[in-house]
């Protein structure tokens, strides 16, 4: 029987509690064996636009999963260079997996924006994607998803970027650990 893994990929800059939700949600409803956490070395969307190092990302998504048997962090992205295309990750996951079924998990945000990922046509023969609603977005797609209404909780890593930034609180928006690193490495000030 294959096992059945969630993976929630991003920017994780920084993870927070609205990651961790969407995640287990996921898990518990689609009766997964893990979910993996998987944050890319270059989002495609965001070349542009500064973000922290691939360390001290990993090193958050490490604190924010700490203690969760069933999140694991996946640094196949990170490991590589470039611009992370999720197509390609899949396509390499899959063959080196052969035995996993693999669900990729999106928040409204990004299920809107689908059509513009790379062979998403392809990728879609790659992997069951699970799409769910966030604040803001519909999880409208021309793509077969499957949809999964989850608690509300309007939290982003662009919020808590700017919280920081101006002195505000950040608590219960992200775990006390990641907290923590953040002001320990002056990360966002």
């Amino acid at each position: 029987m294959k096992r059945r893994i969630g993976i929630i990929g991003g920017t994780f800059d920084p993870p927070h509690n609205g990651h961790l939700l969407m995640a287990n949600e996921v898990y518990h409803t689609f009766s997964l064996d893990e979910v993996w956490f998987m944050p890319n070395n270059i989002p495609p969307h965001k070349q542009n636009n500064p973000f922290q190092s691939s360390i001290h990302r990993k090193n958050m998504v490490k604190l924010a999963i700490e203690g969760l048997d069933y999140f694991k962090l996946c640094e196949y992205e990170i490991e590589h260079n470039g611009p992370s295309y999720t197509y390609k990750t899949m396509l390499d996951l899959t063959t080196k997996f052969p035995d996993v079924d693999f669900y990729f998990i999106i928040g409204g945000d990004m299920v809107e924006y689908l059509p513009k990922w790379r062979e998403i046509d392809e990728l879609v023969k790659l992997v069951k994607f699970i799409g769910c609603t966030r604040p803001g977005y519909t999880l409208e797609t021309p793509y077969d998803i499957e949809k999964l209404t989850i608690p509300e909780f309007a939290v982003s890593s662009t919020l808590i970027r700017e919280r920081l930034k101006s002195g505000g609180t950040t608590r219960f928006l992200l775990p006390d650990s990641v907290r923590r690193y953040l002001e320990e490495n002056h990360l966002y000030e």
